[in-house]
């Protein structure tokens, strides 16, 4: 869990280079995804086509749209904010998606969640702090991605009842990929060698970040790996401080802290009950959104 934090502040900070040298955000997005699915290539060596089959198209195609808006809104977040704040607003995804789930799965939340939930809302709040300094379009779209990463894990909840997690990946990179070409050809930019370089290295961070974050709930149980997640907010304010001269306030530091414990509480408090129930399925079901999360970067 730690490494994989490492390489996805590492994108992070990736991102924002390409950013700064000139590259639109929605060329980035597009060569984000270009690179991911270069990445699925020896899945689609192994099971080909057959690999693909389905007979949910369309639940497909809305985590699909899902994950595009929550990808655009967070490199755009990550382009115009310091990384760390970015970073810190992006633990909401947990605290959305469990009000999601009482909405679309038609999840049971008792007093303690709801708790929690409105513990995490209230760390945003501090981060964000409304009233006292302006709330800038970075910060919206940094919440957007979130809301809509939790759109995304609720729909891979759905999907995992009856697709494999390679083929949920594969459909996500397919569908994506034609959405980001059509607004990138609007703004191209012919890269640059140095440019070209720089997107190699985001796209080998996104395939080992992710690689190692996915394998740590593989290995060991969700409880005890997510709060090492946290590292995240470390290393990508370690690189701002060390790249791009931001240095994140208390108030990033202090929200982040809380909305990042409230999460893990709901991470624990399902795990629990899905235990509690002997329900496999549900264990399953969470282990396989919480190995999502930071699913935009």
């Amino acid at each position: 869990m730690i490494i994989g934090c490492v390489f996805l502040s590492i994108l992070g900070g990736l991102i924002k280079s390409l950013s700064t040298s000139g590259m639109p955000v929605f060329e980035i997005v597009f060569l984000r995804n270009m690179a991911g699915l270069i990445a699925l290539a020896p899945w689609f060596l192994k099971y080909g086509v057959s690999g693909l089959k389905t007979g949910r198209p369309g639940l497909f195609l809305v985590r699909g749209i899902f994950g595009f808006v929550s990808m655009v809104a967070w490199f755009y977040a990550v382009t115009v904010i310091p990384l760390a704040e970015a970073v810190a607003l992006n633990f909401t995804a947990p605290i959305f998606g469990t009000l999601l789930a009482i909405v679309v799965l038609k999840e049971v939340v008792r007093f303690r969640r709801w708790m929690a939930i409105l513990v995490g809302f209230v760390g945003a709040m501090i981060i964000l702090r409304p009233g006292v300094i302006d709330m800038s379009t970075g910060a919206y779209a940094a919440l957007l991605a979130a809301a809509t990463m939790a759109c995304s894990v609720t729909c891979v909840k759905m999907l995992s009842g009856t697709e494999s997690t390679p083929s949920i990946v594969a459909w996500t990179q397919i569908i994506i990929l034609p959405m980001s070409f059509i607004p990138a050809m609007l703004v191209w930019v012919t890269p640059s060698w140095d440019q070209l370089m720089l997107v190699a290295g985001m796209g080998l961070s996104a395939t080992l970040g992710h690689l190692f974050f996915t394998r740590s709930f593989a290995v060991a149980d969700a409880t005890y790996v997510l709060p090492f997640d946290f590292f995240r907010l470390v290393f990508s304010a370690i690189i701002g401080a060390l790249f791009f001269a931001q240095d994140p306030s208390i108030y990033v530091w202090v929200g982040a802290s809380i909305i990042f414990a409230s999460s893990v509480y709901i991470a624990m408090r399902e795990a629990r009950l899905s235990g509690a129930t002997g329900n496999p399925k549900s264990v399953q079901n969470a282990k396989d959104a919480a190995s999502k999360v930071g699913e935009s970067q």
